[in-house]
C-alpha cells in the first residue's frame, strides 16, 4: 500500500467512526426523551389516578357512587296502583243518568283506576259519573290540562294570537297550536311569566278554577287555587302554568271549564240529576258568561292537533269518525301519577264533553286517558249518539232515561 492508498484508507475510517458515534448519540438522546416522557406520562397518571380514587373515597363516605346518584335523580317510584282491585261504580246513584252514555263510560274505563265524567255542554247536566267517589273528591294536580286556562287567559290579554312566536329555547320558537297539540311546557312557562301571577289566578277563577263546580251536588269536594305565588325555588308562576304545581282541581271543575270552551262560553254549574223526576223538571244553572268566544277558534286549533298528532292521539286507535277536540295532562305527587283528558266532540249532534281522571302508578298518563275517551266515543258512535235524531226519537229516548 502506498501513501496515497494510506491517506485515503484513512479519511473512509475517520468518516466511519464519526457517523457511528453521531448515531450512538441520538440513540441516546432518543432513549433519553422516551425514558423522560414514560416517566412524566407515569407521574400524569398517577395524578389521574390518585384524583379519582379520592372521589371515589368520597362518594362512598356520602353512601352512593355517581350511578347510583344518577339512578336516584330520574327514577321514580310510585306506591299507588294503576288498576282497581274492587268494582269502582260500587255506591253510584245512577238513576238520573243517561244509561247510553254511562254504560259506554264503564265499558271504555275497564278496571283502570280512575273516573269518567259525561256532561252536555248545552246546560251543564251530567249524563254520566263512573266511580262517583273519585269524582266528587278534591281531586289533584291539574297537570297540564291547566294549560287550557292559560292559553285562554293569554288570549285575552292579547299576549298572543295563534301565530305569535313564543321563544322556549336559544334558536326555538313554538305557536299556540304547536305548544297545545304537543303540550310543551316551556312555551306555558313563558306565558305564565309574562302574564304574572295576579292575572293567572283571576282568569283561573273566572273559569271556576277554586270554587265548586256542581250546584248542590252531595259529596261533592273543593279543588283549591292557591292566593299566593308558588316559591321560585320550587318553580313560581311558570311551574304553575306548565304542570299546575300548587293547585288542586276537579274533575267536575275541568268539565265545566271544558263545557264552556264546547258552548261558546257559558260557564254552567253542574247538575246530577238522582232521579226520574229530576230530569222531567231539569232547569240549566248559569253561573257566569265567560268573554271567550273570539279566542276559542285558537284554541280549537291546537286541542284538535293535539288528537290528530299530538300527545292525545291514541284516541284515534278506537275512535277518528268525528272531530274530537281535547287536552292531555300526566304528572305524579308523592308517589301517585295522574293521567287527564279533557275533550269534547265537535258535531252537530250529540255534544258531550269528556273527562277521564286516573290515579295509579307508571302506567296511568295522559295520553292512557285519551285512550279511554276513544273507546268511550266508539262507544256512543256504535250507539248512533252522533246521529241526527228528529223530535220523535229525542222523545223516546227521554222515555228510556225515565224509565231506567
Amino acid at each position: 500500500m502506498n501513501k496515497s492508498q494510506a491517506y485515503r484508507y484513512l479519511a473512509v475510517v475517520i468518516v466511519l467512526l464519526v457517523g457511528a458515534g453521531t448515531a450512538l448519540a441520538a440513540k441516546i438522546s432518543t432513549s433519553g426523551s422516551s425514558t423522560t416522557k414514560r416517566t412524566a406520562r407515569k407521574v400524569n397518571e398517577s395524578n389521574r389516578t390518585q384524583a379519582r380514587i379520592s372521589r371515589l373515597r368520597h362518594s362512598r363516605r356520602l353512601g352512593y357512587t355517581r350511578r347510583s346518584r344518577r339512578r336516584h335523580r330520574y327514577y321514580e317510584r310510585f306506591t299507588a296502583n294503576s288498576f282497581a282491585t274492587s268494582d269502582l261504580t260500587s255506591g253510584d246513584f245512577n238513576a238520573g243518568e243517561d244509561p247510553v252514555v254511562r254504560q259506554a263510560a264503564i265499558d271504555a274505563l275497564g278496571n283502570m283506576n280512575g273516573t269518567v265524567v259525561a256532561i252536555d255542554p248545552t246546560n251543564g247536566r251530567i249524563l254520566a259519573m263512573v266511580n262517583q267517589k273519585l269524582a266528587l273528591s278534591e281531586g289533584g294536580t291539574p297537570c297540564s290540562t291547566i294549560k287550557l286556562s292559560v292559553g285562554l287567559a293569554a288570549l285575552s290579554e292579547g299576549i298572543i294570537t295563534r301565530n305569535t312566536p313564543v321563544k322556549i329555547g336559544p334558536r326555538a320558537y313554538m305557536t299556540l297550536t304547536e305548544a297545545l297539540a304537543k303540550s310543551n311546557n316551556l312555551y306555558f312557562e313563558a306565558l305564565g311569566r309574562k302574564l304574572g301571577f295576579e292575572r293567572v289566578h283571576r282568569y283561573a277563577t273566572q273559569f271556576g278554577l277554586g270554587e265548586l263546580a256542581g250546584y248542590n251536588i252531595e259529596g261533592e269536594h273543593l279543588g283549591v287555587y292557591p292566593d299566593e305565588e308558588l316559591d321560585a325555588k320550587l318553580g313560581g308562576v311558570g311551574r304553575m302554568c306548565s304542570f299546575g304545581d300548587g293547585i288542586s282541581m276537579t274533575p267536575l271543575q275541568l268539565g265545566a271549564m271544558v263545557a264552556a270552551m264546547a258552548n261558546g262560553g257559558t260557564l254552567y254549574y253542574l247538575q246530577h240529576p238522582t232521579s226520574p223526576e229530576e230530569i222531567l223538571n231539569f232547569q240549566p244553572k248559569v253561573k257566569r258568561t265567560l268573554e271567550i268566544a273570539n279566542y276559542l277558534p285558537e284554541m280549537s286549533d291546537g286541542m284538535a292537533a293535539a288528537v290528530q298528532y299530538g300527545t292525545a292521539r291514541p284516541l284515534r286507535v278506537n275512535f277518528s269518525e268525528e272531530q274530537i277536540l281535547g287536552k292531555t295532562g300526566t304528572c305524579s305527587n308523592s308517589g301517585t301519577r295522574y293521567g287527564w283528558f279533557a275533550s269534547y266532540a265537535n258535531t252537530s249532534y250529540g255534544r258531550i264533553v269528556t273527562v277521564v281522571f286516573l290515579e295509579g302508578g307508571r302506567p296511568t298518563y295522559g295520553p292512557k286517558a285519551a285512550e279511554i275517551a276513544g273507546r268511550m266515543y266508539r262507544g256512543l258512535y256504535d250507539h248512533s249518539f252522533f246521529a241526527a235524531k228528529n223530535p220523535l226519537e229525542k222523545a223516546g229516548e227521554t222515555a228510556v232515561g225515565v224509565s231506567q
